[in-house]
């Protein structure tokens, strides 16, 4: 133990809060909550911390020889330090955490209630933007096929015209219109209080709130009946027909008017899946299988805590009772946590027998068979990726195969808006969370040597200097293998920034596009895989990825700069006039294709105006 790492477990207060420990490079290596940073943190450090059912502790003390420092913060409650521990496992990912696979990308459903005339749409982003979102579900096909059978039943908008109430968006609707998948509020076909009752009836689907909409449905079916609406009524008759037979596909008579998560685990190794079944009012909404990454010390309980905890914090929708297949030692904090989001109580059972228990051994069996599954795939592609692993290293002379791999490339057009990009492979796969683009800013012209340097020190100073406030910066591990797209003067480039940062032993090679040739620091003749070897395979993949990404970042502000070039040279469009000719037609081509009579639709424009745009648009 350090002399600062002593000192500052002397410090520690007694005080709910969250920590995290830190190795030599300041990787966050784990995230803890405690009811008392003082005693919790200090029990690491002590002989007997493995007894007493700490079993998290007797999983980390392989990495504890390695921590050298350790930042908490305080908390009002353990349910806040919870929310908070979530949050931070989700941002650095620490190896030695139960994390969700991929979590950053779990999608839901967001309706816009923010705009005039809501939308519907898949999301990966959770936004404070006054929408509202329901989720998260285990994988976009679960999306989609919530998305199509709501598209169904219920025509709503996809597309992001700016309509408003009294003003006629378009002058002719889209296909969806003529298919009656969509009721048409771009050409006023309905009122704004008429979509959002429908857009409501969604939600109240979506909720699981099925017989209050059937019912709500058929009094409107009645009544349109009365007033010899009758194509009306018969559409409503249909609508309400199919609600009915989903409400069949989905009863559960056993849990009639029952609220309820249930939650069935399987472990194998370090992977493991946790099948959720979410019943709403007697029906069974949601069966989704989450899959986790757990040390293989560590317990079945510390596991169901970690789903628990990091799924909640994002959830939409906390029910009154979840259900999980065993005892938890920290179920009344977890109980206050999910209290907490969901404003009134909530309940953990272990279901003994009846159909409770029936139903967590089914859920139990469909999480194995979905972790079987994912483990032969997993084995066949971690083979490939191990042969290919080894060869890189024996080819580069490495002594440990390169478990983490950086790639840069950069982009620019006639030395315009260059920009450099960053990707991160681990284990052979690709850590998109982790990717990095950049804006080069120093550097005029078509400087690729020059570039790369600028990206390379913007990337490693602050890992190698730790400053203060750059967290972001500093939560990417250093690489065991770092690869520049191109030949000896990249590699030359790129040299002279890790010597410059102290960064000797850092392995780096140049891949050349031409001949898909290494080079190597220091080395003349470049090494040369095999056409049929798994490590040319894979560093190509790598380096096409890092292109991938540099082109497309590349492209997007190319565009943008073109748009902003065409808009400029338009007579009497300024700022505001620009904004809403995009927020309307959502792109230069579709306002050059557009007629006088919608241009001057658009407010602000006018005909006489409209007509000097396409005027200069068609020269």
């Amino acid at each position: 133990m350090t002399p600062d790492l002593e000192a500052t477990l002397k410090k520690l207060p007694d005080h709910p809060g969250v920590y995290l420990m830190k190795d030599a490079r300041g990787d966050v290596v784990y995230v803890g909550k405690a009811q008392s940073l003082r005693s919790r943190v200090r029990s690491y450090w002590q002989k007997q911390a493995s007894i007493g059912g700490m079993g998290d502790v007797h999983r980390i003390r392989e990495v504890i020889d390695r921590v050298v420092d350790i930042e908490y913060t305080l908390t009002d409650s353990v349910s806040e330090a919870l929310l908070l521990e979530a949050n931070l496992i989700k941002r650095y990912r620490p190896r030695f955490n139960i994390r969700l696979k991929d979590d950053k990308s779990y999608p839901y459903i967001k309706i816009t209630l923010g705009d005039e005339f809501p939308r519907i749409e898949r999301t990966r982003k959770l936004l404070n933007d006054g929408s509202r979102y329901f989720g998260p579900y285990a994988s976009a096909t679960s999306v989609d096929e919530s998305m199509n059978l709501v598209r169904r039943l219920f025509p709503f908008r996809t597309c992001t015209v700016d309509i408003r109430e009294g003003q006629r968006a378009l002058q002719r609707p889209c296909l969806l219109y003529h298919i009656k998948r969509c009721q048409g509020p771009c050409i006023e076909a309905i009122g704004k209080d008429d979509y959002r009752a429908d857009i409501h009836q969604v939600e109240l689907f979506l909720e699981g709130r099925q017989e209050t909409l059937v019912k709500a449905l058929g009094q409107e079916m009645r009544s349109a009946s009365e007033q010899q609406q009758y194509e009306r009524a018969a559409g409503l008759r249909d609508k309400v027909r199919a609600i009915e037979r989903t409400m069949e596909s989905q009863k559960m008579a056993a849990f009639a008017r029952t609220e309820l998560d249930l939650v069935g685990l399987a472990r194998e190794d370090s992977q493991a899946a946790v099948q959720l079944f979410a019943i709403r009012n007697g029906k069974l909404l949601g069966r989704d299988v989450y899959l986790l990454e757990a040390a293989r010390e560590a317990s079945d309980e510390e596991v169901l805590e970690g789903f628990l905890l990091q799924y909640y914090a994002r959830a939409t929708s906390v029910p009154r009772e979840v259900y999980v297949p065993t005892g938890l030692p920290g179920m009344a904090d977890i109980e206050a946590f999910l209290t907490d989001r969901r404003g009134s109580g909530v309940r953990l059972h272990v279901p003994q027998r009846g159909e409770k228990r029936e139903l967590m051994v089914l859920a139990q069996r469909n999480a194995a068979e979905t972790l079987a599954r994912e483990q032969a795939r997993w084995l066949a592609d971690h083979g490939k990726t191990l042969v290919a692993l080894e060869g890189l290293a024996d080819a580069l002379g490495l002594p440990t195969p390169p478990l983490r791999i950086e790639c840069y490339d950069i982009s620019n057009f006639q030395g315009r808006e260059s920009v450099g990009s960053m990707v991160v492979f681990e284990d052979g796969r690709a850590r998109s969370g982790e990717y990095r683009r950049f804006r080069i800013r120093t550097v005029e012209g078509p400087n690729d040597f020059a570039s790369h340097q600028e990206v390379l020190r913007r990337r490693f100073r602050r890992a190698r200097d730790g400053e203060e406030g750059n967290e972001e910066e500093r939560r990417w591990r250093m690489p065991d293998l770092l690869i520049v797209d191109g030949g000896k003067g990249q590699v030359s480039a790129a040299l002279e920034v890790l010597d410059e940062l102290g960064l000797h032993d850092l392995p780096l090679v140049g891949l050349a596009k031409e001949r898909e040739e290494l080079f190597l620091p220091g080395r003349s003749d470049p090494v040369m895989l095999p056409h049929t070897s798994p490590a040319l395979y894979l560093v190509q993949r790598i380096r096409d990825e890092a292109h991938r990404f540099a082109i497309t970042y590349h492209r997007s502000l190319r565009d943008k700069t073109t748009v902003r070039s065409a808009f400029d040279e338009l007579p009497g469009v300024g700022p505001k006039r620009r904004q809403a000719l995009l927020r309307v037609f959502g792109s230069l081509k579709r306002v050059r294709e557009a007629p006088v009579e919608q241009l001057a639709a658009v407010p602000g424009i006018g005909r006489s105006l409209a007509e000097r745009i396409k005027a200069t648009l068609e020269t």
